[in-house]
């Protein structure tokens, strides 16, 4: 039986992009160069293959093929968690034993999607996933993009399954973050999704880190947010907390979606890893683009991202 206290994992681990050449294929030394520099800047561990690295749009292979070359860019240096969920147990099953097998330090496994599933059903799904690998298992809560919610009545049970250790909680609703975190934060590690919105309160409320996307391309605030909440660096961490919100609105508004928005942002400031979003998804046009570098201009963005001299009011205020 594992829980919390079997792992030490905590701090800032991005949920990386997944790049892809002009040909279509995934582009496997730009992802090695992000994980890269991301480690170098103070990332704790990096998220493969997640919703950020677009796993809906790539094949089986594809998805098992990310792991060995994260492995490699990681060199030892964090924490490696792959994204193995899919819509079947049998599915998932194959991409975390793979996940294993490649180098993996834990599997991210979600709810079964689409189909709308009873709480049973969803710890039959969890629980069938843990007896058939090694892997410890981190539970992924995403409800708007999964369909089923993996509520802190679902983690209490979920919490008891042998290999179940963490949680990444992505639901954007504070409430049900912290409902969660008071729930199960004694048996699981708890990451904020979310961070950008609202990751200093999380930090203050005993999250362990935060798992997001926008570490991607904000430098080094996407990391640093975590960092000065732990330490009570109470100003940087509430001024780097209005930079997130106001990149969250700035990715998400206006004909802009989150993760193109967040590719097209690393090409704009130079960074690897980005490009265009596979199909379904499609990348940004020139007026978006445009758009989307006045924004990040008027937040400051450069060579790198700011930390402003003064703190915004806000969390933790």
């Amino acid at each position: 039986m594992m829980d919390r206290n079997d792992v030490d994992w905590q701090g800032p681990m991005p949920a990386v992009t997944t790049p892809f050449k002009t040909d279509g294929a995934v582009d496997h030394d730009a992802l090695a160069a992000n994980i890269d520099r991301l480690m170098t800047e103070g990332a704790t561990g990096v998220l493969v293959g997640g919703c950020t690295g677009e796993f809906w749009a790539l094949t089986h292979a594809e998805r098992i093929a990310l792991t060995p070359v994260a492995r490699e860019a990681l060199a030892g240096r964090g924490t490696l968690i792959v994204a193995t969920g899919a819509a079947t147990p049998v599915e998932t099953i194959l991409l975390s034993q793979a996940a294993e097998a490649n180098g993996a330090d834990v599997a991210l496994v979600l709810p079964s999607y689409f189909i709308a599933l009873t709480p049973d059903e969803i710890v039959g799904h969890f629980a069938a996933v843990g007896a058939a690998c090694g892997l410890p298992l981190m539970l992924y809560n995403i409800p708007g993009n999964a369909g089923n919610a993996l509520t802190p009545d679902i983690l209490d049970r979920l919490a008891d399954l042998p290999t179940v250790v963490a949680l990444k909680e992505s639901s954007g609703d504070w409430d049900n973050f912290h409902a969660s975190l008071l729930r199960v934060g004694s048996r699981l590690r708890v990451f904020c999704g979310p961070s950008s919105m609202f990751g200093v309160p999380a930090v203050q409320a005993g999250a362990d880190g935060t798992i997001d996307c926008f570490p991607n391309m904000w430098r080094p605030g996407g990391l640093d947010l975590y960092h000065a909440a732990s330490r009570g660096d109470m100003e940087t961490a509430n001024a780097l907390q209005a930079i997130g919100q106001q990149l969250t609105r700035l990715f998400t508004s206006d004909g802009l979606s989150l993760y193109p928005a967040t590719k097209a942002a690393m090409d704009l400031l130079g960074l690897p890893g980005g490009g265009k979003p596979r199909r379904p998804l499609q990348a940004l046009d020139s007026a978006q683009v445009a758009r989307l570098e006045r924004g990040l201009a008027e937040l400051g963005f450069g060579g790198s991202a700011p930390v402003p001299a003064r703190a915004t009011p806000g969390w933790g205020a």
